[in-house]
């Protein structure tokens, strides 16, 4: 299936004029379905639960984004086993940080805007359209951002027509700009990003690819106290999803397992 146009207007093969959004779409017909995306907070932010750290990075053969598993709530931890790595469609991955269930809305909601468009237009939206459209959303939720619920994901994709992967960032605005490379966020986004600066290189195998993501979140979890580390005795490894021009999957538990030792392994 060809990727279709970047914008989100009428698509080509949009039957009838049918508006290809579908969060558009619910809110013209169910309003009180996304009104909690935008009403105010009753209470105080922080004690609702956050993800901490993830991060993207390029490889030769597309992207690999990464998270890690801790939500805290304050200075508590809230859940030691969340995912914050999703598959957005069939080529591109979306993962999340700041509030949790903010987050895990926007990523449903953006999961289902793919698939409508795809359905109505016949068409695939474009990588560039995706970014865009996710940048949207994220502008949505800005009335909530001021009061503490603020998203910042990533994304990342592989882009046909260039042939590569590419990662898209944003802030609490819906500002949306590209990474050449690599980029990290979240609460441990600094010592992350710092050890990605170190350990990427240009055309990075798969593997490899996983060894350095891997080493990053371990960085970031001997820094920040709200990203967690692995803990194999517990069985608890990061989220990793791999996309290529094969489309997207995620790296099995052995994968990272094996990331892991190697890292620790070096180390040693």
């Amino acid at each position: 299936m060809t990727e279709g146009p970047p914008d989100l207007g009428v698509g080509a093969g949009a039957p009838f004029g049918a508006n290809p959004s579908f969060f558009d779409l619910v809110a013209r017909t169910s309003p009180d379905a996304i009104r909690h995306l935008r009403q105010a907070v009753t209470g105080p932010s922080d004690g609702l639960p956050h993800g901490t750290t993830v991060l993207g990075l390029k490889f030769s053969g597309g992207v690999v984004m990464a998270g890690d598993r801790r939500a805290t709530e304050g200075y508590s931890i809230a859940d030691d086993k969340m995912d914050k790595v999703f598959a957005a469609d069939d080529y591109s991955a979306i993962a999340i940080a700041g509030a949790a269930g903010q987050a895990v809305e926007i990523v449903k909601l953006f999961q289902l805007e793919l698939e409508h468009y795809e359905k109505i237009t016949g068409d695939r939206l474009s990588l560039e359209g995706k970014a865009n459209r996710l940048g949207q959303m994220i502008r949505g939720n800005f009335p909530l951002a001021v009061q503490g619920l603020v998203v910042v994901p990533l994304f990342g994709g592989f882009d046909h027509g260039r042939g590569e992967g590419r990662i898209f960032y944003y802030d609490a605005t819906g500002g949306r700009w590209e990474e050449e490379d690599f980029h990290a966020t979240g609460s441990g986004g600094r010592p992350a990003k710092s050890s990605l600066k170190k350990r990427w290189r240009p055309g990075l195998s798969r593997e490899e690819a996983l060894q350095v993501g891997v080493e990053a979140l371990l960085d970031a979890s001997q820094e920040d106290v709200a990203t967690g580390g692995p803990d194999p005795n517990r069985g608890i490894w990061p989220t990793v999803f791999v996309v290529t021009d094969d489309g997207v999957g995620e790296a099995s538990q052995d994968e990272v397992r094996s990331a892991y030792e190697a890292v620790i392994g070096g180390r040693s």
